[in-house]
């Protein structure tokens, strides 16, 4: 039983310091696993993190995953990724709360009409981003077959967006982009 509680501390301890996310965690882990508790070398704890960055996900789960397995099983992967999402799950549940407590006060209303707009905007400029790498990388006809296909898919036949990909990804691997 000590194990888990031990295993919950070394990655909710890092969830709460480690601002940034899982790359800011990764050393207050390290710190956790390999200096503290002494489950894994320096060596091993590299190649845990290595093997993590080229998988796609949270690179904090897929460590505390993997170290919870190692160490205590099943139930110490469980307890292990619990831990790891803890923190901001418990801050997200509590921002919840306050936000209901207080949603229909001028001040939160007024700062959701903010922040719509700012969201636009930053999906907007992602999306000329996108598209100018598009362009760059398969030309702009493959491009604009590509965007004209997914709004029809999308817009008028009313194909759910997964769809759409999964048929992007064929066409991609039909034309061989």
């Amino acid at each position: 039983m000590i194990l888990y509680w031990h295993l919950f501390l070394a990655f909710f301890i890092p969830g709460i310091l480690g601002y940034g996310g899982g790359p800011a965690s990764i050393p207050l882990v390290e710190h956790e696993v390999v200096g503290k508790y002494e489950w894994l070398t320096t060596q091993e704890f590299s190649e845990i993190v290595a093997i993590g960055n080229s998988l796609p996900g949270p690179i904090a789960t897929k460590m505390a995953g993997y170290i919870g397995y190692a160490e205590a099983g099943i139930v110490g992967s469980i307890v292990a990724l619990f831990a790891t999402v803890a923190p901001s799950l418990i801050l997200m549940i509590g921002m919840m709360v306050i936000l209901m407590k207080y949603k229909d006060e001028p001040e939160v209303k007024n700062l959701t009409k903010l922040i719509r707009p700012v969201i636009a905007i930053l999906l907007g400029f992602m999306t000329i981003r996108f598209g100018i790498e598009s362009v760059e990388g398969v030309g702009i006809s493959y491009t604009v077959i590509i965007m004209v296909a997914s709004y029809i898919l999308l817009e008028k036949v009313k194909l759910h967006p997964a769809f759409v990909i999964a048929l992007a990804l064929v066409f991609g691997a039909i034309t061989g982009l």
